[in-house]
C-alpha cells in the first residue's frame, strides 16, 4: 500500500477545507484521490460508480471538514472512513434499487414529466406561483429541468434519475443541487 508523502498535513488540509479553502480539497484529492477510488473499486467493483462515489465522499468531506475531531483518530483516517462508509452505503442502498419495467420507465420521460407537472398548476396552490415557476424551470438546461421533474414530481431518487438520464450519479446530484439554488434565485 502507498504511504502518505511525508509533507502532507491531512490534518491542515481539513481545517483549510472548513475553512472554505477549495486549494485544500484540490490538494487532498491530489495526494489521495487514486488511492481513495481504489479503496471504494474494492467495494464496489464498479469504475464509473466508484468515481461517482469519490466525488459525493469528497463534498462530504468538503462540508463536513470541521466535524473532524482529532482526539478521535488520524486526519486521514477519518478521510477513508468517510469514502469508505459511503461505498457500503451505496452497496447496501443499490441491493434495495428495484428493476424498472418498461411502462413505469415510459411514464419516468422528461417530456411527460413536464406535462403532468403543467397539468398540476391549476391546482389552487399553484395558482400563485404557477407562473413564476414555469419561467424558472423553462430558464434551466433541458437535461436539469428534467432531474427536477423526476425527483420532485414523479418522486425519483437519485439512482432512478441517473439510470433514466444515462448520466453518472454524481452528476445528477450536482445538477439537482445546482438547479434548485437556480430556482430559488429565479423564484425571489
Amino acid at each position: 500500500m502507498t504511504t502518505p508523502t511525508p509533507d502532507t498535513d491531512y490534518q491542515a488540509l481539513l481545517a483549510a477545507c472548513a475553512r472554505g479553502e477549495r486549494s485544500a480539497l484540490h490538494r487532498l484529492y491530489e495526494r489521495e484521490g487514486s488511492r481513495l477510488l481504489g479503496v471504494v473499486m474494492r467495494i464496489v467493483r464498479d469504475h464509473a460508480l466508484a468515481e461517482d462515489i469519490v466525488h459525493d465522499a469528497l463534498i462530504n468531506i468538503w462540508l463536513r471538514a470541521d466535524s473532524f475531531d482529532p482526539r478521535r483518530g488520524s486526519a486521514r483516517g477519518w478521510i477513508y472512513s468517510v469514502v469508505r462508509h459511503l461505498a457500503l452505503n451505496t452497496v447496501r442502498n443499490r441491493g434495495r434499487e428495484l428493476l424498472l419495467d418498461q411502462e413505469l420507465a415510459d411514464s419516468l420521460d422528461a417530456r411527460r414529466s413536464f406535462e403532468h407537472w403543467r397539468q398540476r398548476q391549476d391546482d389552487a396552490t399553484w395558482a400563485e406561483y404557477g407562473g413564476r415557476i414555469e419561467h424558472c424551470l423553462e430558464q434551466l438546461e433541458p437535461e436539469r429541468r428534467s432531474c427536477i421533474l423526476h425527483a420532485y414530481v414523479d418522486g425519483c431518487t437519485h439512482h432512478e434519475i441517473a439510470g433514466r438520464m444515462g448520466a453518472p450519479l454524481g452528476t445528477v446530484k450536482a445538477w439537482i443541487r445546482r438547479s434548485l439554488a437556480a430556482l430559488r434565485e429565479c423564484m425571489a
